[in-house]
């Protein structure tokens, strides 16, 4: 599958400007009650936690506000996590024109750090989401996603920092070629 520059970044990038919008949405949620705000909700690991979390929010007349930000939240997983991924392809194949091994490789492990972005998060995001829209938290669904939570955030990091490390080698070899 070819992918061009072009096309990855504007995913990688839209992805970006979705989580900044995604960000401001959920601010109004760390409030007094819940002062880590979404990301308390995400690390709660059974019912109990979740549903003190949710009181909190419909207590402050935040359900709605959390809602929007969870959907956000989808919009901002798939944007970005496919725009890793493509990125990924685009860099595989860059490496292999450019003759530059560590180049593919690198593509590879960007491939590979979207998959599990996507992946995690959007199992981490949807059973939260599904936990509040019932009002009810759920051990099995608070434990679950209180455990992509490392993968997740790893994955994005990952792929954060390795695109444009990518970009820059990309350049690099570019010019010397």
């Amino acid at each position: 599958m070819t992918v061009s520059k072009r096309t990855f970044l504007i995913f990688w990038i839209g992805g970006l400007v979705i989580f900044a919008g995604s960000l401001v949405l959920h601010a109004p949620l760390a409030i007094e009650a819940v002062p880590g705000g979404i990301l308390d909700h995400q690390g709660a690991p059974h019912a109990v936690a979740v549903d003190a979390i949710q009181r909190a929010w419909r207590d402050a007349g935040l359900l709605e506000t959390a809602k929007t930000a969870m959907i956000s939240d989808l919009v901002f997983i798939g944007i970005y996590g496919l725009g890793a991924a493509l990125g990924g392809l685009y860099f595989r194949a860059s490496g292999r024109a450019l003759g530059k091994d560590g180049l593919t490789g690198l593509g590879v492990a960007i491939l590979a750090a979207g998959v599990v972005f996507l992946v995690t998060d959007y199992a981490e995001t949807i059973t939260q989401l599904i936990q509040l829209t019932r009002f009810a938290g759920n051990d099995a669904m608070a434990g679950f996603a209180s455990s992509m939570g490392v993968p997740k955030a790893l994955s994005f990091l990952f792929s954060f920092f390795a695109v444009p490390v990518a970009l820059v080698w990309e350049w690099r070899a570019g010019k010397a070629a």
